[in-house]
């Protein structure tokens, strides 16, 4: 079972290339900030960093192509 506050911190690893890259550099140190329990960190140590950069490029991609279409409809609807 996991908190609600390790899935803030497992979305935020996903959206926020600064936060992943501390991560990255010091996975335990960068939990432990984020107030997580001692297996919540370990678990995140533990975690696949290729799959997390992988899964955040495919989110980044995602939030860009639903970007584009709102802002397309936005312009439909203005005339512009």
């Amino acid at each position: 079972m996991t908190t609600p506050r390790f899935e803030r911190f497992l979305a935020s690893l996903y959206v926020d290339d600064d936060l992943r890259q501390r991560f990255v550099m010091d996975p335990r140190a960068c939990a432990h900030g984020a107030g997580l329990t001692p297996e919540e960190i370990d678990a995140l140590a533990n975690i696949d960093r290729t799959g997390l950069e992988l899964a955040a490029r495919s989110y980044a991609g995602k939030r860009k192509s639903v970007g584009s279409r709102k802002r397309g409809r936005l312009k439909k609807l203005l005339g512009v």
